[in-house]
C-alpha cells in the first residue's frame, strides 16, 4: 500500500494546528497508509507539549489504524523552508511514496489527497501537485464584498501565474466567487506551498527546498527547479482545502516587506530572463532610496548575500 507523509509546519499555531489536525482525521484514506508530521518550529508559546500531549494520548487520531502521527521539535524557528525540509528527510528515510506540504492554518476537505494522488498517477511526468484553496469563511481580503452565501466560496488560488517580465507570482482566481470557472485539472506554472503533493523522485532528484529563501518563494524556486528537470506541475481543482490568509504571518507585515522584497530577488536572478534581471537590478536602487525600512534592509542583504533568516528580527 501507498505511503503518504503529510507536513504540517507549526510556530506559536497550537490551536490552528490542532484544527487542522481535527479535520484531516476525518479524511479519507483507505486506499494509503498516512503518516503525519508534525514539525514544531521553535515555538515558544507552549505549543510543543501541546502537541506533545496530544499525540500521546492519540487525542487526534483515536483508533484510526492508516493514519499514524508524530512530532518533530526544532529547537528553534528554522523558516518554511528548512522546516518543511527536516519533515521531508523524515519522509523520506521512512519511505514515504508521495509528500504533501500543508500550512497548518487550513480545513480540509476529506478527498483533498485521494484527489491530489489520482492527479499524480493519471498525469504523465506529473510531479507536483496542487489543490483548489478557498479563503476561509470570514477571512476573505475584502470581507464586505460578499453575500453570506458566498463567504467560503470565495477562491485564494486556482492556479499560479508568473508574470516573468516584471517577476511577481500570483495566484489565478483570487477574491472570485467560484462559479465552476477553475474545474479542470491543468498544468499551471506553479503550486502553492500551502497545499503541495511531490513525488519521493522528484526530490530525490533535485533535492528540498532551498533554505537561503526562509519564508516565501521558496516554493516557486522548487517548482522551477522541478520543471527544468523534466516534471508538470498541475492544479487539481476537485482537491479543496481553506485557508486563513496569512494566519502566521500577518498580511501586509514589516514581515512581508521584508522576505518578499529579498526573495522576490533572489528568484528573479535565479531563474528570470536576462531583461528582467536587468530591470531588477534597477528597481532595487530606487527600493533603497525610496522604500520602505525593512524594503531597504532586504535589498542589502541581498546583495551583502545576507540570506537565510537575514536580519530579521
Amino acid at each position: 500500500m501507498r505511503k503518504v507523509a503529510l507536513i504540517i509546519l507549526n510556530w506559536n499555531g497550537f490551536e490552528m494546528t490542532r484544527n487542522c489536525l481535527s479535520s484531516i482525521v476525518k479524511a479519507d484514506v483507505k486506499d494509503f497508509n498516512l503518516e503525519i508530521y508534525v514539525v514544531d518550529n521553535g515555538s515558544t508559546d507552549g505549543s510543543t507539549e501541546r502537541l506533545r500531549e496530544l499525540i500521546d494520548n492519540s487525542l487526534i487520531t483515536g483508533n484510526r489504524s492508516p493514519i499514524t502521527l508524530r512530532l518533530i521539535e526544532n529547537k528553534e524557528n528554522l523558516g518554511f523552508a528548512e522546516g518543511n525540509n527536516v519533515g521531508i528527510r523524515k519522509a523520506l528515510e521512512n519511505k514515504a511514496d508521495y509528500v504533501c506540504l500543508l500550512n497548518n492554518d487550513t480545513r480540509v476537505d476529506k478527498n483533498f489527497l485521494v484527489f491530489l494522488i489520482k492527479a499524480a498517477e493519471e498525469e504523465i511526468n506529473a510531479g507536483v501537485i496542487g489543490g483548489k484553496i478557498y479563503f476561509e469563511k470570514g477571512f476573505e481580503y475584502f470581507k464586505d464584498k460578499y453575500s453570506e452565501k458566498e463567504r467560503g466560496n470565495v477562491i485564494w488560488y486556482a492556479g499560479g501565474k508568473i508574470d516573468w517580465l516584471n517577476v511577481y507570482a500570483s495566484h489565478r482566481g483570487v477574491d472570485e466567487v467560484d462559479k465552476g470557472q477553475y474545474e479542470k485539472r491543468e498544468e499551471t506554472e506553479y503550486v502553492n506551498g500551502c497545499l503541495m503533493l511531490v513525488k519521493k523522485e522528484v526530490f530525490e532528484r533535485i533535492g528540498l527546498f532551498n533554505p537561503q529563501y526562509y519564508l516565501y518563494y521558496e516554493e516557486n524556486d522548487f517548482c522551477q527547479r522541478a520543471k527544468k528537470a523534466g516534471y508538470k506541475l498541475f492544479y487539481e481543482p476537485k482537491s479543496v482545502i481553506w485557508h486563513l490568509n496569512a494566519g502566521s504571518s500577518g498580511s501586509g507585515s514589516d514581515l512581508h516587506d521584508y522576505f518578499l522584497t529579498r526573495n522576490r530577488m533572489l528568484f528573479g536572478i535565479k531563474h528570470a530572463p536576462f531583461k528582467s534581471k536587468a530591470a531588477l537590478l534597477k528597481e532595487s536602487l530606487w527600493i533603497l532610496r525610496k522604500g520602505r525600512k525593512w524594503q531597504k534592509k532586504a535589498i542589502l542583504d541581498f546583495y551583502k548575500g545576507n540570506l537565510g533568516k537575514g536580519s530579521w528580527k
